[in-house]
């Protein structure tokens, strides 16, 4: 007799799709990282001793830079503080089944505007890096309320 445990059924999977959405979650996790990186840029080859990057008492090196390294190190602080909002946002709206493809649409948005944040930060452009945040900020709270019913 056949086998009743091994059915067509039970041999289909299904598998859960990663969304745009939870693309952007792991691509604004990785920005305060390139963030850091940008702020430690050229100087991995020079000696601490003459001033290049000291890793092995890396925050202190970094609190002593100035002009636009101390600029990215500000948008990697600021970048790590948006994003526990961010995480909950996409995640809260998943679970009140937003519209999948506004929320993707949000989401990416939010990214980019965090990325043009980040450059203008770095470029000393306070007016429209505060503009941004602004924006940025607006859409996140949009990623929150869009499963709202």
């Amino acid at each position: 007799t056949q086998s009743t445990w091994v059915t067509p059924e039970r041999l289909h999977m299904t598998y859960a799709r990663f969304t745009v959405a939870y693309w952007c979650l792991l691509a604004f996790a990785l920005l305060p990282i390139a963030c850091a990186g940008l702020a430690k840029w050229g100087t991995m080859t020079t000696p601490a001793s003459r001033g290049g990057y000291d890793n092995n008492n890396p925050r202190a090196w970094l609190a002593r830079q100035t002009d636009w390294r101390a600029r990215a190190n500000a948008a990697q602080a600021n970048t790590f503080e948006a994003l526990p909002f961010f995480f909950a946002a996409v995640i809260i709206a998943h679970q009140l089944q937003a519209s999948q493809v506004r929320l993707d649409v949000f989401a990416f948005v939010f990214v980019v505007l965090r990325i043009a944040y980040v450059m203008m930060y770095v470029a000393d452009m306070a007016k429209t890096r505060s503009v941004i945040w602004f924006s940025a900020l607006l859409v996140n709270i949009g990623i929150l309320f869009l499963g709202y019913r």
